[in-house]
């Protein structure tokens, strides 16, 4: 009986979980509107941005929003539309957490296509 309270609390702590969430909806709220009815673009890259938390005892690190928003900051410098005439569609975040019984980390990702508009 003993041995088997000992396995049990070892494969406790062994393990850990972990959960993954995305949002594929608009959360931005842009003032400029582009419409894509007719074929005067192209697609020119795809681009992404990544930011990472780690959480001691559920202390420390920066909140949900404020790692979206870095994420997508890296995003839009990787880009570079402030030289050409350059949009960013289908805007992806994805938030993945995963936890050890006395650490945690929360992973965002957020990536986008980017067009170049050819007219």
């Amino acid at each position: 009986m003993r041995i088997t309270i000992i396995a049990f609390t070892g494969v406790l702590f062994l393990t850990s979980c972990a959960g993954h969430r995305s949002l594929s909806n608009n959360v931005n709220n842009h003032t400029t509107e582009v419409v894509l009815s007719k074929k005067n673009f192209k697609v020119v890259k795809t681009v992404t941005g990544q930011a990472s938390v780690t959480y001691i005892l559920t202390i420390g690190g920066l909140s949900k929003n404020a790692l979206v928003a870095e994420a997508r900051a890296i995003m839009l410098k990787d880009a570079e539309l402030e030289e050409n005439a350059r949009a960013i569609i289908n805007e992806t975040t994805e938030i993945k957490g995963s936890s050890f019984p006395f650490v945690g980390n929360k992973l965002v990702t957020v990536s986008a296509q980017v067009i170049e508009f050819t007219e």
